[in-house]
């Protein structure tokens, strides 16, 4: 029997990887949405979409990949985020080889955001390195501020933005199962994107990202009482977002960590920003 075969996904091969994904990986998720997911491009000269092995010209297993040209504490740097990892079980001996395919592109920082533990552990054979994984629960309450706006309409968004905090906005505004809110406070502005979720049968946000970490904790009291207006009992920011995590909170652990490979940015560095955990509603 010949070797399977890898080969980098094409435009022309997305729909079959979609398929593919759609059978074997998460059947709610039509082929279709698989396909619009995975087809976000936020670099310019973006390679692929990811890989795929093929057996007998039938596609066996794949990792998709999101590319993405960021600006990181004024510096470009080039982004490849792992996701949607899938081989058949008479395969599985072709996940290293998928695995390298990908990280074996050179010049890119390589993050990935929902390992199984055994997607981590392959990963950690490559030197990927996990993020903290405790998640701070703060309970939202009423608060009264002054000097504080907590703006959530696009065009008040839109007009206290500006530069890349501007163009992060709008090339996450695209996606209707993120919801996007700004503290401001004077010219200072924290921009926060986070999904309503359920937690413990009640609403809560989930902070995705925010991009001042002094202000978010400074002021949540008053971003706490903007979701609690809207029905959502609690807000979940994973600690290592934060210097100091605010209010009355606790912190949840024992969640599979995410993990990152990178020759000279650090763990603060690593934000969701173009990513899986942007791009696919999970």
């Amino acid at each position: 029997m010949a070797r399977p075969l890898i080969e980098a996904v094409t435009d022309a091969s997305l729909p079959e990887f979609a398929e593919f994904l759609h059978q074997h990986l998460q059947s709610s998720r039509s082929a279709e949405q698989w396909a619009q997911g995975l087809r976000v491009q936020w670099c310019a000269d973006q390679p692929n979409y990811g890989f795929v092995v093929r057996n007998e010209g039938k596609i066996v297993g794949g990792i998709g990949a999101y590319y993405a040209d960021r600006v990181i504490d004024g510096k470009p740097e080039r982004f490849c985020n792992i996701t949607s990892w899938c081989v058949l079980d008479a395969f599985r001996q072709q996940s290293m080889r998928l695995a390298m395919s990908v990280v074996s592109q050179p010049g890119w920082h390589f993050t990935d955001f929902s390992p199984t533990k055994v997607v981590g552990s392959t990963l950690k054979f490559f030197k990927f390195k996990e993020l903290d994984e405790h998640v701070a629960v703060i309970l939202n309450l009423p608060s009264v501020g002054f000097g504080v706006q907590v703006l959530s309409g696009a065009a008040d968004i839109e007009s206290s933005l500006q530069g890349e905090a501007l163009r992060i906005y709008r090339d996450h505004a695209r996606f209707p199962w993120l919801r996007h809110v700004l503290l401001k406070k004077g010219s200072q502005c924290c921009h926060i994107i986070y999904k309503r979720r359920s937690f413990k049968g009640l609403p809560a946000a989930d902070v995705l990202y925010l991009s001042d970490r002094q202000l978010f904790s400074k002021h949540f009291a008053q971003l706490g009482a903007h979701f609690l207006w809207r029905g959502m009992v609690s807000t979940h920011v994973e600690r290592r977002f934060l210097d100091v995590v605010p209010g009355l909170h606790k912190l949840r652990s024992g969640f599979n960590p995410k993990v990152y490979l990178s020759p000279s940015l650090g763990d603060a560095q690593i934000d969701y920003l173009y990513s899986e955990t942007m791009a696919l509603d999970l």
